[in-house]
């Protein structure tokens, strides 16, 4: 295939050695399968600010540090100069937060390196060597169904020991590798203690995934961990190592439970409309 500009200068610097094939193209980014040396991996690379679609940045990006007072000036100004610290500042997000989270021992893939904007990254496969599908592309079992769902929780849990909440976490941003479930796609990542949505959005990532695993096995849509795990949070009682129940006891004087069942209720629908929308765009190809 003909070599995208964006990583002709990997190509030229010795960072990969040829670009493979495409992967996948998204509202953020193209994803290009690279061979380095024997290695096969994945590049990531971002769209200019232009073409992209992604909407409510500043919400995301509120609690966000800022490298340097000029750049935060310039930004809080929107000047021109501002607009590109802000997108560079998006970008190195990403690279930031997987480094930090494959620290702490959650299950993302592993970074090799950030160069001309384009992040290298591993390529998660399945148990054949082919790239892993999606969450949202495989049929479970109710046993696996249960399985991932404890596994993701406990991710969203290392996350947000780090201080961190994915902040668009769906069935469409979990691979599906031999080992299970690998959480991808962070350059929306969340601030928990410096942004003033972080629960509604820690609550959102968690309700996303009970609603997609909830329809293979029904008993997870009755579970309260996004609530729990936030609760212990506040009380600056969540360790990586927390036991959770999936038990959680509302204020009613200060909680409408059946918003909140809503809430889960259109994630479900909201996931299970994508899924349709993307087996009818298949279709269509």
């Amino acid at each position: 295939m003909k070599t995208p500009t964006a990583l002709q200068a990997l190509i030229d610097d010795g960072v990969i050695d040829e670009v493979l094939r495409p992967l996948k193209s998204g509202k953020e980014a193209a994803v290009f399968v690279v061979r380095s040396g024997d290695d096969v991996r994945c590049a990531k690379v971002y769209k200019d600010m232009a073409q992209r679609s992604f909407q409510q940045r500043v919400q995301y990006q509120e609690g966000r540090k800022v490298r340097g007072s000029r750049e935060a000036r310039a930004i809080g100004k929107a000047s021109k100069y501002g607009r590109k610290q802000q997108e560079t500042a998006w970008k190195n997000t990403e690279v930031d937060a997987l480094y930090q989270l494959r620290e702490a021992g959650v299950r993302v893939p592993e970074p090799h390196g950030y160069f001309h904007g384009v992040l290298v990254m591993e390529l998660v496969t399945d148990a054949e060597g082919f790239s892993a599908p999606r969450l949202g592309e495989v049929e479970l079992s109710p046993e696996q169904a249960r399985e991932f769902h404890a596994v993701l929780v406990r991710q969203v849990v290392l996350m947000l020991c780090c201080g961190l909440i994915h902040g668009d976490l769906s069935p469409y941003n979990v691979l599906v590798g031999p080992e299970g479930p690998v959480v991808i796609d962070f350059p929306q990542v969340v601030s928990a203690a410096g942004n003033n949505a972080a629960r509604q959005m820690l609550l959102r990532d968690v309700n996303n995934l009970t609603a997609y695993l909830g329809r293979w096995a029904p008993e997870l849509f009755e579970t309260w961990y996004g609530e729990e795990m936030w609760a212990l949070f506040e009380a600056g009682d969540l360790h990586t190592d927390s036991a959770l129940t999936g038990k959680f006891t509302h204020d009613e004087r200060r909680v409408d439970l059946d918003s909140v069942r809503d809430a889960i209720n259109e994630a479900r629908d909201e996931a299970l409309i994508r899924q349709q929308g993307r087996e009818a765009a298949a279709l269509a190809d």
